[in-house]
């Protein structure tokens, strides 16, 4: 049960009626104004600020292709944002293609913040890039299967796997994209689990910084993810999105998945939450937010999210995402795969998947800026990096391939009566 669950239906509603779904009219008028007098929002991330590891020349700024223009191409063009298409948003073992998968997710992330940004003029352009590249470094089998890798990794090394943190290894590492400073911040703060009324910035200003902080995230944990702010209010937009992106949009999938009715949430909206939530949340935002140094919400608005994002807890991700028995199934495939994937390389086994089909592939792309791929420094690091970039059926036909013992549900979309 959500913390609310003492309060009636219909108090509940009053309360939702509290958050406007419209701007008001005075902060309409103020923005007309702003804008046919050419302001400029001053706490907006210019491109002529952006920060990259290197100076390379095919990654600079041009009139057409400004900075973070370049970041969002870079991170369409990685093998890990097609890979999105085959990842789980929260069900992972329901035939039914209308539900929402990782791509999805992240589009919706972006456009919702793009928004958001547009109206508060801000830099969308770097909207878009944080919004689309947050979620590369998830896992098959959604957060799912982000805490089964994370408790064998965290059992063999005593570090701690986030995907937010991967996301950064991924573009920065993996793929060597020399993405701003700005984009790999928005990846890396972004974490949605952890909710907030009022954003400020970080202040962090390079990458000396940027990188002691990840390697923070890897060594404590929580306490170190727990604690992460964004550089820019850009990246403070997506962050609050990802919350307003998934929070009704999941509730619709376990609708159409059969696992809840349309009655099952306090709230008595269903599945038209999720209309409720990006037209009320985009608004409040907005109006308390326009032309200030920090992204914020109303009071309502913030026990709202919290509200919802308790009873999807309580009634969805604890409860149906990865169903019943196949939870435990899944904790022991991960299990197997990695103490598979680490034994080959201990073996230097070059016939092996961990082989063949990452180790290569991530050479062969980081020859392109003559790089290459220090996998033999952290076997467990790589074990985490190949286990990561799986989609949900790579995994499992690879763990039921490997792994007699393996039996995950068998998905079907005809079922004989």
């Amino acid at each position: 049960m959500s913390s609310d669950s003492h309060v009636s239906r219909t108090e509940l509603r009053g309360r939702m009626a509290r958050i406007p779904e419209v701007l008001s009219d005075e902060l309409v008028e103020r923005m007309a104004h702003d804008r046919a007098h050419g302001w400029v929002n001053p706490f907006r991330a210019e491109d002529a600020d952006a920060i990259r590891r290197e100076d390379r020349e095919g990654d600079r700024a041009s009139i057409w292709r400004p900075a973070y223009v370049r970041d969002v191409e870079k991170i369409l063009h990685t093998p890990a944002y097609n890979r999105y298409a085959g990842k789980t948003q929260v069900f992972s073992f329901r035939s039914n293609d209308d539900l929402s998968r990782r791509g999805l997710h992240v589009q919706l992330v972006a456009r919702i913040a793009r928004d958001i940004g547009y109206a508060l003029g801000l830099n969308c352009d770097l909207i878009e890039a944080i919004g689309l590249g947050h979620d590369l470094g998830h896992t098959p089998f959604g957060h799912a299967g982000e805490r089964c890798l994370n408790d064998v990794y965290h059992a063999h090394t005593g570090r701690w796997f986030f995907h937010n943190v991967h996301s950064v290894r991924v573009l920065d590492v993996l793929y060597g994209r020399n993405l701003t400073l700005q984009t790999l911040d928005g990846a890396l703060t972004h974490n949605g689990e952890y909710e907030q009324r009022v954003f400020e910035l970080s202040g962090l200003s390079g990458f000396d910084e940027f990188d002691r902080t990840v390697e923070a995230c890897y060594r404590d944990g929580d306490i170190a993810v727990g604690h992460l702010r964004p550089m820019t209010l850009e990246g403070c937009v997506v962050r609050i999105s990802d919350i307003i992106a998934y929070v009704g949009r999941d509730r619709q999938d376990a609708i159409a998945a059969g696992l809840l009715g349309e009655d099952a949430f306090e709230d008595g909206l269903g599945g038209a939450y999720n209309s409720w939530i990006l037209s009320h949340a985009s608004a409040d935002i907005i109006e308390h937010s326009y032309g200030r140094d920090r992204i914020e919400m109303s009071e309502e608005l913030f026990e709202e999210i919290r509200r919802a994002k308790a009873e999807n807890y309580a009634k969805i991700y604890r409860a149906s995402g990865i169903e019943g028995e196949s939870a435990a199934v899944l904790a022991r495939a991960f299990e197997l795969m990695y103490e598979r994937c680490l034994a080959d390389l201990l073996d230097r086994d070059e016939s092996s998947y961990i082989y063949r089909h990452h180790i290569l592939r991530i050479e062969q792309h980081l020859a392109h800026y003559g790089r290459t791929y220090e996998w033999e420094r952290d076997p467990h690091q790589t074990v985490v990096d190949y286990i990561a970039s799986m989609s949900d059926g790579y995994f499992a036909e690879l763990a039921t391939k490997l792994f007699p013992e393996i039996r995950f549900p068998r998905r079907t979309y005809i079922n004989e009566r």
